[in-house]
């Protein structure tokens, strides 16, 4: 048995979980994987009804769970996704970006992941003002910077598909920082001699992400730079709603779409629970690599295949111009996964 924590979050969030307990519940009566989930409470709603975004409460449940799955949250999002990251020291933002059918992708042949390091850089927060100017401190160490360029040859290896690994940078403007990502990439790779391995400037890797998305594996980068190349990659493949994410550590990972709370359309169940669903798939393959378990593995397969089998059907949500609810397109996604 599984214990899985359950952040409800804002928005949309509420709706697309009601998505994902489906289909955990699903794979508990029907897949022969059992599991127990957990909904809790953070984000915008926890700030105004608790005082705080992130209470106690829930982040001992989290921390007391197997694997956490987080929706959305609104503006308190700094308050609980980093909070976590930094207190559950999940070093890796794992982001795939891959072709579905019917999704306006670039090219139908797209198969990418993005390994972001997920503690440093100009994430740290760390700013000050001089006089009338700002400064931000980038911080790039190397302990940081092998560690999450070992999770990206590991990744690469895992995958079996092109086994290749682009480290993304600008050391030839940020020579010092960059050039410590850099060095350690390239350090860790000679230890993977059977894993292909280049180095691509940030605005290179920016236009490739469109001219010729198809020729990348895995790629590994900073905070900053995997933040907006993800969100790139997932546009490329035809946009937010079908890309989710992984927040993983050495013991512990969080998973969660990598779109927005979307207020605008919040209680008009028309929000594509798509990468809510992937999230899982996510989660239980890293179930399995942690516990070696095969039916894991077996379960995560079925969840990919059920939401592949409805979008080729031409099935939609409202929200990218199809005519199903968000609770109509999980329903084909369950008769499809049972």
């Amino acid at each position: 048995m599984y214990h899985i924590s359950l952040i409800t979050g804002d928005g949309i969030g509420p709706e697309i979980s009601e998505s994902a307990i489906s289909v955990l519940e699903t794979i508990n009566d029907k897949l022969g994987l059992k599991l127990s989930v957990e909904t809790l409470l953070a984000g915008d709603t926890a700030l105004k009804t608790i005082g705080k975004a992130l209470p106690d409460e829930t982040l001992d449940s989290v921390k007391k769970s197997d694997a956490c799955l987080k929706a959305p949250v609104g503006e308190s999002a700094a308050d609980v996704i980093v909070v976590l990251r930094r207190i559950l020291d999940l070093y890796a933002n794992i982001r795939p970006a891959k072709s579905y059918p019917n999704m306006p992708a670039l090219k139908d042949n797209i198969d990418l992941v993005i390994a972001r390091e997920n503690t440093e850089d100009l994430y740290t927060g760390i700013e000050f003002e001089i006089g009338n100017a700002a400064v931000a401190l980038r911080v790039i160490s190397d302990p940081a910077s092998r560690r999450i360029a070992k999770y990206a040859f590991s990744l690469a290896k895992q995958r079996n598909h092109k086994k290749k690994v682009t480290c993304v940078h600008k050391s030839n403007v940020m020579r010092k920082t960059d050039g410590i990502f850099a060095k350690a990439c390239s350090e860790v790779a000679k230890n993977h001699p059977d894993i292909q391995f280049e180095q691509m400037y940030v605005d290179a890797c920016a236009m490739n992400l469109i001219r010729q998305p198809e020729e990348f594996d895995v790629i590994v980068t900073t905070n900053l730079f995997g933040d907006i190349l993800s969100d790139e990659a997932a546009q490329v493949v035809g946009g937010l709603g079908m890309a989710p994410a992984a927040n993983i550590g050495d013991n512990f990972a969080l998973f969660e779409p990598v779109h927005g709370a979307a207020f605008d359309i919040a209680g008009k169940h028309i929000a594509n629970p798509s990468s809510f669903v992937l999230s899982i798939k996510m989660m239980l393959d890293w179930l399995g690599a942690k516990n070696n378990d095969k039916k894991c593995f077996e379960v995560a397969k079925k969840v990919e295949s059920a939401v592949y089998d409805v979008v080729k059907s031409g099935s939609k949500t409202k929200d990218i111009g199809g005519n199903k609810t968000t609770s109509e397109f999980t329903a084909e996604i369950i008769r499809k996964l049972a």
